[in-house]
């Protein structure tokens, strides 16, 4: 299975939807509506009153947005990596590892504020990879913070990415106050414009609904949530150190890259302690880049019997989480 995902053939996307149907079947077959837990923003209540008034709550309508979304985030996510070169070869490891991974918890794949987070953040991350060759990248960097903007709006503890975007200028750019400084103004500025149109339209009692920020650390009790933590790391954590034997080959902005991929990690992890009512669901930000360090997990396996075996203890593990274990 694993060596059909290494290819870069792309009828791999006719596999990968197979793939699909078979680790999220139980979440299509036990479907939720949506999340609504007190810390999604203004944009997110109003596109989830938008669909209810076009579909109505209907949990498998809601599902299958939620898996449809995942599944193209993976294919932007290996069309990025590709695209870049973080491998030595073009394959679909990395959208195999992000459909796997994200099937480890249920809240993860209920549409949530984090799945359009991660939709945006897709963009800038590309965007990211761009800073190190531009010349002049102010444009660029206004464009991210204006992204991470209308990230806050859909889930406002989403603009701590903004310590994404300052420490990838520092890996990939000599430091330059006023790059610094136009990425300040680009996050500030969708919140601006939705503010000022809230005045002008006499709606200003929509904005107090946007700051929805706190620090909220509980005790994770469940096992499924606990597994499901243990599983990312343990492999992040091999991902990461299977990648040091590849590191010196690879170009500047290659390892430049990765770097940038260990804070997206970091920074994505803390970013739910600030919800204002603490779920485990939104740690699926930081599953977007940590599959990027699965996929080398399994790059870097050249053994395939070995490679097949780690794949199939990991499918077996989340089968049974689904289907023989106590809902969480």
């Amino acid at each position: 299975m694993v060596k059909f995902f290494r290819s870069g053939n792309p009828l791999t996307v006719l596999l990968l939807l197979i793939y699909t149907l078979v680790v999220k079947f139980h979440y299509l077959y036990f479907p939720s509506t949506y999340l609504a837990d007190g810390s999604e923003g203004l944009l997110y209540d109003l596109l989830v009153k938008w669909l209810k008034a076009l579909v109505g709550p209907s949990p498998f309508f809601f599902t299958s947005l939620a898996v449809l979304l995942l599944l193209l985030q993976a294919l932007l996510i290996t069309k990025i990596v590709n695209h870049q070169r973080l491998f030595a070869k073009p394959n679909y490891l990395p959208a195999m590892a992000y459909m796997l991974f994200t099937s480890l918890l249920h809240d993860w794949n209920v549409f949530s504020p984090a799945l359009l987070v991660n939709l945006i953040m897709l963009w800038v991350f590309s965007s990211i990879t761009l800073l190190y060759t531009r010349t002049s990248a102010r444009d660029v960097v206004f464009n991210i913070g204006f992204a991470l903007g209308i990230c806050g709006l859909f889930y406002f503890p989403a603009i701590i990415f903004c310590v994404l975007l300052l420490m990838s200028l520092l890996i990939m750019r000599p430091f330059r106050l006023a790059e610094w400084i136009i990425a300040l103004l680009g996050l500030v500025g969708p919140l601006y414009l939705l503010g000022t149109y809230l005045f002008l339209t006499d709606q200003w009692a929509l904005f107090t609904k946007i700051p929805r920020f706190g620090l909220s650390i509980e005790l994770i009790l469940h096992y499924k949530v606990w597994g499901a933590i243990v599983f990312s790391l343990l492999f992040f954590l091999l991902g990461w150190l299977l990648l040091q034997r590849s590191l010196k080959k690879m170009l500047i902005q290659g390892r430049k890259i990765w770097g940038v991929l260990v804070i997206y990690v970091f920074v994505a992890m803390l970013i739910p302690f600030f919800n204002a009512h603490f779920s485990p669901a939104y740690w699926v930000l930081a599953i977007l880049p940590l599959s990027m360090f699965v996929a080398n997990v399994y790059w870097s396996i050249r053994n395939n019997t070995m490679a097949n075996v780690i794949h199939i203890l990991t499918v077996a593990y989340v089968i049974v989480m689904q289907w023989f274990s106590n809902n969480y």
